[in-house]
Order: structure tokens, then C-alpha cells, then sequence
């Protein structure tokens, strides 16, 4: 993987983190609230998995925020 995929996984994954536990939520409430498996939620934010625009979307819905709040 080069540096640009890696660099934007390494935003993703710490926006997501940051997002979520200011809303006190765990990764498995996250992962509840989003139709999704915890253990997804724990590798996206340790960017092991390369996550689809569709899941993009259903975390933004989940956490109530715009999706662009997690790629800054």
C-alpha cells in the first residue's frame, strides 16, 4: 500500500476513534448502532481493513454526523 492509502486510513481511522468516544460510545455500541460487527470497527480504527463508501456511510448515520467529518 502506498503512502497516500496509507496516510488516508490513518486519518480515517483516528477521526473515527475521536468521533466515537466523544459520543461515549464503545466500539461495540458503535458497531450495533451501525449494522456491523465489532471486530470490523476495532480493525478499521487500527487500519487494518480498507473500508467501502457504503460502511463510510453507515458509520456517519450511526455517529449522526456527515460523512465528510470523517475524512478531514
Amino acid at each position: 500500500m502506498n503512502n497516500l492509502n496509507s496516510d488516508l486510513l490513518l486519518v480515517f481511522a483516528n477521526n473515527l476513534k475521536r468521533l466515537r468516544k466523544g459520543q461515549n460510545l464503545s466500539q461495540e455500541e458503535l458497531a450495533s448502532l451501525a449494522g456491523m460487527h465489532r471486530t470490523y470497527i476495532g480493525m478499521i480504527e487500527r487500519c487494518e481493513k480498507n473500508i467501502t463508501l457504503i460502511n463510510i456511510g453507515k458509520l456517519a448515520d450511526a455517529l449522526k454526523i456527515d460523512v465528510t467529518e470523517l475524512l478531514k
